[in-house]
Parts: structure tokens; C-alpha cells; sequence
């Protein structure tokens, strides 16, 4: 097994400490600086093992599948933490997972129709917006100027996520029409 591949189940790996130290009870700053710590060095993974697979030609399947899939399971398990902890709306939660379900369906749609689909630069910006919105209100300081900024954030993560899904249904609209 390559790095890349390692640095990604490592990813699915820290989403049982994350979640854990998110909904432990009991555990007080401590566990709000170690779900931040565990979060940010899984989003950290993220980056590294793209750039370690395109660098060093190291592009498997399992790479291929499971980056994304550990990508989801990663946003999806803060979104739920956040929101069973109060500081996030489900309905945010429910609109930022239900895109990536969508966009998965196409991939996969995609994928059997020969079709790879790239990642656009709405998308890079929607999960540059969700990582920073997930440590910011995971932090939650009290102050009304961090509260205000972190709304704004989360507000932003969640139109990105919307504009990325319409790009990406729109660019993409020919993937679902019948073959023949």
C-alpha cells in the first residue's frame, strides 16, 4: 500500500478520536482543542496524499474511491457532531450532506458511462470554507465579533456548496441522459 492510500485510511482512522472527543462528555477545552487537532491533521491528509499521488505518479482505484468517500465521512461526522452539540442548524447540515450524496450519485453514474469528472474550483472553495466553518465552530469563542465571523463563514460554506452543486449538475447534465 502506497503513502497516499495510508495517509487516507489515516484520515477514516481520526474520525473516531475526532468524534469522540466532539461528543465525550466531560472533557471541556481539552476535548474542544483535541477535536480541532484531530480534524485539522485529517484535513491536512487530505491535501498531502493528492499531491503525493499526482507528484510521484502513485494514482490507485482505492486511492481513487476512497479519498472522496474519506473526504465525506470526515465533513459528515463534524456536521453531525456539530449539530448533536448545538451549534450547528441541521438543516445546514442536512443541505451539505445531501450535496455530497448528489454529487457522488453522478460520479458513479460517470464512472460506469467511462466518464471521470473533475474536481472544479467551486468545489475546492465550498471545502476550503466548510474545513475552516468546522474549526471555527468547533472553537466557538464567546466574543460577538468571532460569533458574528463564524456565521459569516458558515453562511459562505453553505452558498459554496450550493454554487458548486449547480456548476457541477449544470457542467455535468449529459451524464445522466440514457445511453444507448
Amino acid at each position: 500500500m502506497n503513502l497516499p492510500n495510508k495517509l487516507t485510511i489515516l484520515r477514516v482512522v481520526l474520525i473516531i478520536p475526532f468524534v469522540a472527543c466532539m461528543l465525550m462528555p466531560g472533557l471541556g477545552e481539552a476535548g474542544v482543542y483535541a477535536s480541532v487537532a484531530f480534524f485539522v491533521v485529517a484535513s491536512l491528509t487530505d491535501l498531502l496524499d493528492g499531491k503525493i499521488a499526482r507528484k510521484y505518479n502513485l494514482v490507485t482505484n482505492f486511492g481513487k474511491f476512497m479519498d472522496p468517500l474519506a473526504d465525506k465521512l470526515l465533513v459528515a461526522a463534524a456536521l453531525i457532531c456539530l449539530t448533536a452539540n448545538g451549534k450547528l442548524g441541521a438543516w445546514i447540515s442536512i443541505i451539505i450532506i445531501s450535496r455530497e450524496f448528489i454529487i457522488s450519485g453522478f460520479r458513479l453514474v460517470a464512472s460506469d458511462n467511462g466518464i471521470v469528472i473533475a474536481a472544479s474550483y467551486w468545489g475546492k472553495f465550498k471545502t476550503t470554507f466548510q474545513m475552516l466553518m468546522i474549526v471555527m465552530l468547533i472553537l466557538d469563542y464567546g466574543n460577538k465579533a468571532y460569533q458574528i465571523c463564524a456565521q459569516g463563514v458558515t453562511y459562505i460554506a453553505l452558498a459554496l456548496t450550493v454554487i458548486s452543486l449547480v456548476d457541477y449538475v449544470v457542467k455535468n447534465k449529459g451524464v445522466l441522459k440514457e445511453q444507448k
